[in-house]
């Protein structure tokens, strides 16, 4: 039977994911426990109107090229020429790589700390440091770059919401409490949350104990997997912190279950 793997990204986010997935055999159940809004804040108008000062622009998502492409088509034209790039993890920067933006620095550990280490050979003393992102994510990142000596202009450029439209997490709830659910990934911190935030009450210590056994678990990285500890589930994650090692992962542990079922 082919393994149910269930996708708890943005929906516009599942595409790899999926693909991923079924050239394994496996059958996805897209559940998204978080949804995506693009927004122009006041604080995103403020970083683009000093753009040509920038001496860094770092992006952690590809949702915040996505905002800034679509509310500011002319940015490349308005941007410091001398502005360096940073980006967490590969699929931001081939995103960032197509809209014209050459990349400087891809930390090995796609964290905020990742880069942050990287950021320690750097003179960042007086530089100015554009950080589009929504604002939910941690500080650890903003921060560190003050430590640094940078001038850090944070921008909310989008917004982390559970979906209105809670039912496809309802159904992923009950799936896995039925043990219908083989595996599954979580991307983000919010990810987690969002799932137990919708989970009920009287759902959540069944669902803990699920996730620990019938179903496996596995975290984008450690950031989202101390969530996970947090919560006593049992998880794992890749050495990289890609979606494609992580369902690379996911389908040689479970083919090592079914190994030692059969044995």
């Amino acid at each position: 039977m082919k393994k149910r793997i269930a996708i708890t990204r943005p929906q516009e986010r599942s595409k790899a994911a999926k693909e991923f997935i079924e050239n394994y055999g496996g059958e996805a159940v897209i559940a998204p426990t978080l949804e995506l809004k693009l927004e122009n804040t006041d604080s995103l108008k403020n970083l683009m109107g000093r753009s040509d000062e920038l001496d860094w622009l770092i992006f952690t998502s590809v949702s915040s090229i996505d905002s800034i492409f679509k509310f500011y088509p002319d940015f490349l034209d308005n941007l410091n020429p001398n502005c360096k790039i940073a980006t967490i993890g590969t699929k931001t920067a081939e995103v960032a790589i197509k809209k014209g933006l050459p990349i400087d620095i891809i930390p090995k550990d796609y964290t905020a700390e990742g880069l942050l280490e990287e950021f320690e050979r750097i003179d960042l003393n007086n530089k100015i440091v554009g950080v589009p992102r929504t604002f939910s994510a941690r500080t650890i990142l903003p921060e560190g770059l003050k430590d640094f000596g940078a001038e850090v202009i944070l921008a909310e450029s989008y917004k982390s919401v559970i979906p209105e439209d809670s039912s496809k997490i309802e159904s992923l709830i009950e799936s896995i409490l039925n043990e219908e659910i083989d595996g599954i990934i979580f991307t983000s911190p919010l990810t987690v949350k969002n799932l137990f935030e919708i989970a009920k009450e009287d759902q959540k210590e069944k669902l803990v104990e699920k996730l620990s056994s019938t179903t496996l678990t596995v975290s984008i990285g450690p950031i989202t997997g101390n969530i996970l500890d947090q919560l006593n589930v049992s998880h794992i994650y890749p050495k990289r912190y890609t979606v494609k090692d992580m369902i690379d992962l996911m389908f040689k542990e479970l083919n090592k279950k079914e190994i030692k079922t059969k044995k």
